[in-house]
């Protein structure tokens, strides 16, 4: 090859690589700018590196409104729809207690009451993502201008609802629960946010299994936050669509100094609470018969009331296993109160899904048991009395790596539950855009094709 040949090939090289990268940047900078889609704030996450286990809590948290990776736009619904539930009165024109006044933040109600409260938490974060003087992650941010937003939070404490207002009272015919929801779906109905995508980018929590039972059927579109998928037909609810969000555990955190070994844990597994349960729930009662008299396993009725929940955590403290059975529903608080007690959960719960599964592993700090092996004779026990205690030491220090993840916290924090919850929402966005856009193919044709006949 002449010598001139060669220099007509380099510069024809660099002028291709040269030209490849300035339509990548101008690419990126448009997509960016597009801010009636989805598609900034795919760019977004794509370039947020992400948050690995040695880095919590060592993040700086103040944050900047202009790097939120999730915006939200929130409804001001009226307070009986939320804080108002909790005997919070607004004064004047004001919607919303002052989250930078803690003190005038209403508390959530204790008991098993709290173990629901996730709606609650997202409320306090999103409000406090207005006030630069609170840090915490940049996970999500509030706008006002919906078409701005990538997801559309709705304010109705759903489970503190069905808790407090299902009940009938006095002469009432309907209880003040389903009227809030009634009124919620005409709201939301008339809302053009709902009307644009059909509600497909609304973000609504319903994490007591009973809660929203009457505006679920006309609300089925949106994404839902809930405990399980227990009580929901695949018609409402499912996966490709809707978050797993932890229940908030009812007993004390143990610290990682103050967490018992191997050898300082002489219960082998542990359970606690109601044995006598309907539909795939009977399993409790035929595991209570095998286990009862097993002298290393503790199988045992209890509830919160009295000194239940502190002898509960004892319990789990000083257990090398804490068992999670399926009970009406797939799911319950009780995995949660394992793992902050650092008790390595038995899940025998087959229809059971998990909080944040598409980032956490629960295999390297659990044990799986499908229902139909656990209620053999012997099977159970012979498989944790099998397992080393280096192999149970791993677990164990997963355990405490991943703890944080099922922490609810004001001002939330980097990788606590109300930071992953943001996350599983944005992971859910490109699917999201993927769906809204499809059914969008003909609707913007159409439009253009009445307006330019008109």
């Amino acid at each position: 090859m002449s010598e001139k040949s060669l220099l007509s090939s380099k510069f024809l090289f660099y002028t291709i690589t040269v030209s490849t990268l300035l339509f990548i940047v101008s690419s990126l900078f448009f997509l960016q700018r597009n801010e009636s889609s989805f598609t900034s704030s795919l760019v977004r996450k794509l370039m947020t590196p992400p948050i690995k286990n040695e880095d919590l809590g060592k993040i700086d948290t103040k944050c900047d409104r202009n790097r939120g990776v999730l915006k939200v736009f929130m409804y001001d619904l009226p307070s009986e729809f939320h804080f108002g539930i909790l005997n919070w009165h607004s004064k004047g024109s004001e919607i919303w207690p002052d989250v930078e006044n803690i003190s005038l933040v209403p508390s959530y109600p204790g008991g098993l009451n709290r173990q629901h409260s996730v709606e609650y938490w997202l409320t306090l974060d999103l409000l406090a993502s207005e006030k630069p003087e609170i840090n915490r992650p940049c996970s999500a941010v509030r706008v006002k201008n919906s078409i701005e937003a990538d997801i559309v939070f709705v304010p109705f404490f759903a489970s503190l609802s069905y808790n407090r207002k299902s009940k009938l009272r006095g002469n009432e015919t309907v209880s003040v629960d389903r009227l809030l929801q009634e009124r919620l779906v005409e709201y939301l109905k008339s809302q053009d946010e709902w009307k644009r995508f059909d509600g497909k980018d609304h973000l609504i929590t319903a994490h007591h299994p009973n809660s929203l039972l009457y505006a679920r059927n006309f609300l089925g579109s949106a994404m839902f936050v809930l405990s399980d998928f227990g009580r929901y037909p695949s018609a409402i609810a499912s996966l490709e669509k809707d978050i797993i969000a932890p229940y908030l555990h009812v007993v004390k955190t143990i610290s990682n100094n103050e967490s018992a070994p191997f050898e300082k844990r002489p219960i082998l597994a542990y359970f606690q609470g109601a044995i006598y349960r309907k539909d795939g729930g009977t399993i409790r009662q035929e595991l209570y018969n095998l286990l009862k008299d097993e002298k290393d396993v503790h199988f045992a009725f209890g509830t919160v009331r009295g000194n239940g929940t502190k002898q509960t955590g004892k319990g789990m403290a000083s257990s090398k296993f804490c068992l999670n059975i399926a009970g009406d529903t797939p799911s319950s608080n009780r995995l949660f109160d394992a793992i902050v007690s650092h008790c390595v959960p038995v899940i025998i719960s087959d229809q059971i899904e998990l909080p944040f599964e598409d980032t956490l592993d629960y295999s390297s700090f659990s044990v799986f048991v499908h229902s139909s092996e656990a209620v053999k004779k012997g099977l159970l026990v012979n498989l944790l009395r099998g397992i080393r205690e280096d192999q149970w030491r791993k677990k164990w220090e997963r355990l405490k790596e991943v703890v944080g993840c099922f922490e609810y916290r004001f001002p939330s924090r980097p990788g606590d539950s109300v930071d992953m919850i943001w996350s599983a929402v944005s992971h859910k966005l490109s699917s999201l855009q993927f769906d809204v856009h499809r059914k969008n193919r003909y609707r913007k044709s159409e439009i253009f094709d009445r307006s330019r006949s008109n």
